[in-house]
Formats: C-alpha cells, sequence, structure tokens
C-alpha cells in the first residue's frame, strides 16, 4: 500500500535552473540594449520582455511538473499530431523573419512549432520505443519505421527553412535508437545515409553552402558573409580570461547581429571572459549529466518510457548547447539554435522549461518508486 509520505524534487537540479534563469536574465538585459533603444526607444524592452517570458514558462512548468509520467505517456501521440499541425499551419500563416517563415503570430506572443515539436516528438518516440522495443531492436521494419516520421518533420523543417532543428530532432532519434539496442549494422548504416541527406539539403540552398565556405574562412569576406561570426570572435577575444565586466561590451553597440539571441554567448565571453563561459557551460552540463544520470538508472530497472524520456532530453539539451557554443566560437557553422535556458526566445524558454519540469517529476516519481511512498508507472 503507498504511503502518503513522499520525497521532494531534486532541488540541485531547480537550483541550477534558477541560476542559468538569473544568469540569461542579466545577460540579455547587457546584450539587448543598444537593439532596445533603437527599436522601441527602450533600453530595458527586451529585458522586460524577457522577463515576461520566464514568467509564462514558469507557469507551464510548474503545470507540467504535477502530469504524472503515465498521462504523458497516454497522450503523446496527440501532442506529436497537434506540433505536425502547427508545423503545417506556420507555412501557411507564419510570420516571415530573415526569409524565414518560422513563427505564429499569436498577437502576444510569436508560437515557434520547431521547438513544441522536439519535446512532443521525444515523448512519443520514447511511447512508441517502449510499445515496440522488440521489433526496434530485432527487426529492420521496427527499426526503419520512425525513419518515416523523420523524413516527414525534416520536409515541413526544411520548408521554413530550419535545418538546425532538423539536425536535433535527427539527433535525440538516433540516439534513442542507439539505447534502445538497435542493433549496430543498421545503425550506421542509416547514419550514413542521414549524412549523405544532410550533405545533399546543404548543396541544394546555396545560402547554406555559403555558410559552410565562410565559416571555414570567416576573414575572407568579414564585411559580408563572415560578418557575423568575425565580431563575435572578436567578442570573445576581448574579454580574455575574465572578461570586460557587466555592461562593457562593445559589440553589443550595432556590431554584432542577434547579440541577445543566438549569439548571447559571445556578449557574455566579451564581459565575463573564458571563465563565465566555463560557468554557464557547466551549469549546462549539469542538466544534461542529472538528465543521463536518472536515465540510466531508470532504464537498469526497465522503466523504458521515463528513461528514453530522460535520455532524449539530455541529449537535447546537449546537443543544443554545444552546437550554440560551437557556432558562436567558430566551431560550428552557423545554426539558429538557442542556448537553453539562456537564450532570447519565448518559444525555446517555455519548452525549455517544461522540458526541465518533466525531469523533475520523473525523478520524484522514481525516488518516490524507490521509498516505496508512490505507485506511479510508467
Amino acid at each position: 500500500m503507498a504511503s502518503s509520505r513522499s520525497v521532494g524534487y531534486d532541488r540541485w537540479l531547480l537550483f541550477d535552473m534558477v541560476v542559468l534563469l538569473c544568469i540569461g536574465t542579466v545577460i540579455i538585459s547587457s546584450a539587448s540594449v543598444m537593439e532596445s533603444f533603437m527599436r522601441y526607444g527602450d533600453e530595458l524592452y527586451q529585458m522586460k520582455k524577457h522577463i515576461m517570458t520566464i514568467v509564462m514558462a514558469l507557469f507551464c512548468a510548474v503545470i507540467t511538473v504535477m502530469i504524472p509520467t503515465k498521462t504523458l505517456n497516454k497522450f503523446s501521440l496527440i501532442g506529436m499530431m497537434l506540433s505536425l499541425a502547427l508545423l503545417i499551419l506556420v507555412l501557411i500563416v507564419g510570420r516571415e523573419i530573415n526569409e524565414a517563415k518560422r513563427w505564429i503570430n499569436l498577437g502576444f506572443f510569436n508560437l515557434q512549432p520547431a521547438e513544441v515539436l522536439k519535446i512532443c516528438w521525444i515523448l512519443y518516440f520514447s511511447s512508441y520505443t517502449t510499445r515496440k522495443i522488440d521489433a526496434v531492436s530485432n527487426t529492420l521494419l521496427g527499426f526503419l519505421k520512425p525513419l518515416v516520421f523523420i523524413g516527414i518533420m525534416a520536409g515541413l523543417l526544411l520548408a521554413q527553412p530550419d535545418f538546425g532543428s532538423t539536425m536535433v530532432v535527427a539527433s535525440i532519434t538516433f540516439a534513442i535508437l542507439w539505447v534502445a539496442g538497435a542493433g549496430f549494422i543498421k545503425y550506421v548504416f542509416v547514419l550514413l545515409v542521414g549524412m549523405l541527406a544532410a550533405y545533399l539539403v546543404v548543396i541544394a540552398q546555396p545560402y547554406r553552402l555559403l555558410r559552410i565556405t565562410s565559416f571555414l574562412d570567416p576573414w575572407a569576406d568579414q564585411f559580408g558573409s563572415g560578418y557575423q561570426l568575425t565580431q563575435s570572435l572578436m567578442a570573445f577575444g576581448r574579454g580574455g580570461l575574465f572578461g570586460n565586466g557587466l555592461g562593457n561590451s562593445i559589440q553589443k553597440l550595432g556590431y554584432l547581429p542577434e547579440a541577445h539571441n543566438d549569439f548571447v554567448m559571445a556578449i557574455l565571453g566579451e564581459e565575463f571572459g573564458f571563465v563565465g563561459v566555463c560557468v554557464v557551460l557547466f551549469l549546462e552540463m549539469v542538466i544534461v549529466f542529472k538528465a543521463l544520470k536518472l536515465a540510466f538508472s531508470i532504464l537498469r530497472h526497465n522503466a523504458l518510457f521515463q528513461g528514453y524520456v530522460a535520455y532524449g532530453i539530455g541529449i537535447w539539451f546537449f546537443i543544443q548547447t554545444v552546437i550554440n557554443i560551437g557556432v558562436a566560437s567558430g566551431t560550428f557553422p552557423t545554426k539558429g539554435l538557442t542556448l537553453p535556458l539562456i537564450s532570447y526566445g519565448g518559444s525555446a524558454m517555455i519548452v525549455s522549461m517544461c522540458a526541465c519540469a518533466i525531469l523533475l517529476r520523473i525523478d520524484y516519481e522514481w525516488r518516490n518508486r524507490q521509498f516505496g511512498f508512490s505507485k506511479d508507472e510508467q
């Protein structure tokens, strides 16, 4: 018989989330000051909007953390169908920014369906893999079925276009397939096909190919295709080891585009230096570590759905963190991927907070189950 007592939530994960939100608010208020003043006449406009987004995200996270994982499992298909519908809708009525149609204008908020897709796909694919574990592990058909969904999602995402989100969703899928026990030969074959598809997608669009060539040598056209990356590299260079201090960035004064969004780490590096970048990277990796540790602990006891979800979230945060920092530092070609819990962006912030709330819920259920206080099942 289940006890009325319970074990609380993971306080260290909560603390880590709060610290990242605070750092993000501070650095965005600094990085966006010029753009906010030039566009809206208020130096703190973007900061105020970011704080409102955090409040919305916290509200959504509180609701999410109260939902049992068995309910998430039950309704994962509905969430997946809703996210696909949003991907289709954005192509019809979406708001176009910088030649990309990725947002649905809701009046008070711009919804980005690609962000909703990430968490919905993790939930649905974890549910599918749990139900079809034998087929996924032992048969070619069971292994290939999820790739049909990947093809559909990739087509809808690339139509926006959003190559970065396509890479993230595909990587999450391959990671879950691997931990589910998919055969090595099948896995390698699909990876090779995926790499070939990515190559064809890159060369099919001139702007994507230009990003690759400018990334390899941004200084060759530092006032053209390599402008954003060279400005980002100069920001990191000015920051040195300990930075120039909060508010003392030069690159944010109209030189570095998207200084408060995809390239917020460049401004953080300029103002807080290499040490500041390492602190943020460490805090992001704490979430990744906790997610993966939780996943493997659960999977050892055959709680497959919760384990796959935690694993998928950990891989998702890892990929976006590495790519975002890698893009800003010139390690990877430019991709429009946000830094979880740091970058400016409503949909990304809300979905990331909900993902962390799901991690908290999984950990809560698992620890209560271990101590015999709860009977939550997958």
